[in-house]
């Protein structure tokens, strides 16, 4: 069964270009919502949401076996941009922690699922700070307008594409597929501030199965679909009044090919943000 969340570990990549003719600079557009990411990943340490997952495996085997039934996560989930040992720049990472599976609390034996989301993860949005965005190659694609607000839209693709990388963990794979994807990012246009962000993978990606795997099925597996959509919406704070824009959804659509399940839909909803004065991290139950 392929890992749907493969997306999470694709590194992207761009370096700024503009012509006079496509309209604004882009670099000018780039180093304003570089600033406000970096605004944001400061701001968001102190801040800790829900995120629910809800995994939709829609496959042939309609009688929903235990690969492929539905399941729904919960997770504590923060924000961490903390400078490595060597003093090089910052990387942002979400950090997650398990709450329930499926409406219950986590058992000590349970395993993560094959799709479940990686307890670390890369935070998307670090694409746009400076040291990384020469990695891309940005374009302006017009002005438009989502969830109500006007955006200058920004379409990247990555300068370089790297070796794919294929892991294997009992039935369960993992595909990691450096700049074999595109997307475009939604900046409003008065605040620099990033309000969706569209990825999805370029052309389809296939590898094959290790002989002990495909003894009773398809000898190569492929990635023929993957798409993902993010949004960033305001969120209010009080005492001290804040309103800061945050992730609040994800919207991802994955169709293979060769496995147990052809199409996965997932969605992540972000809620009940809450904020902290004082630095603030997950600790793990020492029950």
């Amino acid at each position: 069964m392929l890992n749907a969340f493969f997306m999470a570990v694709l590194a992207l990549a761009v370096s700024p270009t503009s012509s006079p003719a496509a309209g604004p600079d882009v670099e000018i557009i780039l180093s304003q919502v570089g600033d406000r990411v970096r605004e944001y990943f400061r701001r968001a340490q102190s801040l800790i949401a829900l995120e629910t997952v809800n995994l939709l495996p829609i496959g042939a085997e309609q009688s929903f076996s235990p690969s492929t039934r539905p399941r729904r996560l919960v997770y504590e989930l923060r924000l961490a941009w903390e400078a490595p040992p060597t003093g090089e720049a910052p990387d942002a990472s979400v950090m997650r922690k398990l709450l329930t599976i499926n409406g219950r609390a986590p058992r000590p034996k349970d395993e993560p699922g094959c799709m479940d989301p990686q307890p670390v993860s890369p935070e998307p949005l670090s694409m746009l700070l400076a040291e990384h965005r020469r990695e891309y190659i940005f374009s302006f694609a017009g002005t438009g307008k989502t969830d109500g607000r006007t955006a200058n839209m920004l379409d990247y693709r990555s300068a370089v594409r790297g070796p794919a990388e294929v892991k294997w963990k009992d039935d369960c794979v993992s595909v990691s597929l450096p700049g074999r994807t595109r997307g475009r990012v939604w900046i409003d246009s008065s605040t620099g501030d990033v309000l969706r962000l569209d990825e999805h993978l370029v052309g389809m990606f296939e590898f094959d199965v290790p002989r002990d795997k495909a003894a009773f099925g398809p000898r190569s597996m492929a990635v023929e679909r993957a798409d993902s959509s993010i949004r960033y919406k305001p969120i209010e704070f009080h005492d001290p009044d804040e309103t800061v824009l945050l992730p609040v959804s994800i919207d991802s659509f994955t169709v293979f090919r060769g496995s147990a399940v052809p199409t996965l839909h997932t969605t992540q909803t972000l809620s009940e943000y809450k904020r902290f004065l004082a630095d603030s991290h997950i600790v793990t139950d020492p029950r």
